[in-house]
């Protein structure tokens, strides 16, 4: 370690809990001190705080963010023999939705300057079987909902927004989530609005479908052993929804020291031999994670690591890649070479400017 001589974490995630260490204990002495440790009034405050947050009309809580995808496509009717188109470079757990249902998942391309799903590559793969579509927001940074709702509307789909990455990101001040049929959330503990564990939440504005979500979550039933479907445990726990009520206050500051972050990153890398992260004129990013496209990044990764700077990959192979899915033989060089390329620079809203400059430092040495 000599260039930085200062250690840099990837993402501090025990920081953000001791920032807030005296309230979100006193919210976990609450819930335990309570007796309701299922569902209950933490639930339902955490579902109204951010419903509102998301500008939604419902908000559910569930067990994680695959289950928010997967109970999403059931309320909405997606199932066996039915196609989901999903974006080729992702979170495996996108195409897994897609697959814990019995329906297939159909890769479509990114784009190569944001890595989001290409709307103008969704047409050429919508066949007599598709049934939705699926938009994440990769890293958090909005995809083109405009453009990718006009042609499933148009076509007759669902929309459903994969926000796992994205929360308090937006797209012309509207926040993502709105303009879909549902969107599915994830409180993974590194997540912008991480719980102590996992958790997650559908938000929706129709009514109907909020009524399939809530009997789903809950073993097909609103009142106890009465069940009107076949559903599933899947409720997001009381003490996670104290925290996350709690973190929730302070999402956007969060968030805005992600920017600064993101901003220098940006300002003082132009100059290097790297492809930045890009962002659509009118959209904010949630900056979950910041993203570089180098070459030969194994190297500068193992490099960085010499000079006490942590750096992660997202994703090491498309879910195409993977062994489930293998078989479905999907050709996706464009995801291929992203996969092959990008490196994740540490972000998180306790990293410090001394920490942001050594990781500046670290790879300008390398590059230069």
């Amino acid at each position: 370690m000599t260039a930085t001589q200062l250690r840099v974490p990837f993402l501090d995630v025990k920081g953000a809990y001791l920032e807030l260490k005296k309230e979100i204990d006193e919210a976990v002495a609450r819930v335990l001190n309570s007796g309701c440790y299922i569902l209950g009034p933490e639930v339902e405050a955490f579902e109204s705080c951010y419903a509102n947050y998301c500008q939604a009309k419902h908000c559910f809580g569930v067990a994680s963010g695959l289950d928010a995808l997967s109970l999403s496509l059931r309320a909405l009717g997606v199932g066996p023999g039915d196609e989901v188109l999903v974006p080729s470079m992702t979170f495996v757990a996108t195409w897994m939705a897609v697959s814990n249902i019995g329906a297939v998942p159909v890769a479509v391309e990114p784009q190569i300057d944001t890595g989001n799903m290409d709307p103008k590559l969704i047409e050429e793969r919508i066949t007599a079987k598709t049934k939705a579509v699926i938009a994440v927001h990769l890293f958090g940074n909005p995809a083109d909902m405009p453009a990718i709702c006009d042609v499933a509307r148009r076509r007759n789909l669902y929309v459903i927004e994969d926000a796992a990455q994205a929360h308090g990101a937006a797209i012309n001040g509207v926040p993502v989530g709105k303009t879909a049929d549902a969107a599915a959330w994830s409180f993974y503990p590194g997540k912008n609005l991480g719980a102590l564990g996992d958790g997650g939440a559908i938000t929706v504005h129709d009514d109907a479908i909020a009524d399939r979500i809530r009997l789903l979550r809950n073993y097909g039933s609103v009142h106890k052993y009465c069940h009107e479907t076949l559903g599933f445990n899947s409720r997001l726990d009381p003490v996670q929804a104290a925290v996350l009520n709690v973190k929730l206050k302070y999402l956007d500051n969060w968030n805005a020291r992600r920017a600064k972050i993101a901003e220098t990153y940006s300002k003082r890398l132009s100059g290097a031999s790297v492809k930045l992260p890009h962002i659509q004129a009118g959209n904010v990013s949630s900056w979950h994670l910041y993203a570089i496209r180098v070459a030969d990044r194994n190297s500068v990764m193992e490099k960085m690591r010499s000079l006490g700077v942590d750096t992660q990959i997202h994703y090491p192979n498309p879910p195409s890649r993977d062994i489930p899915y293998q078989p479905l033989n999907y050709v996706t060089p464009i995801a291929d070479e992203m996969a092959n390329t990008l490196l994740s620079l540490p972000i998180g809203p306790t990293q410090d400017e001394s920490a942001t400059g050594a990781v500046v430092d670290s790879l300008t040495q390398i590059l230069y």
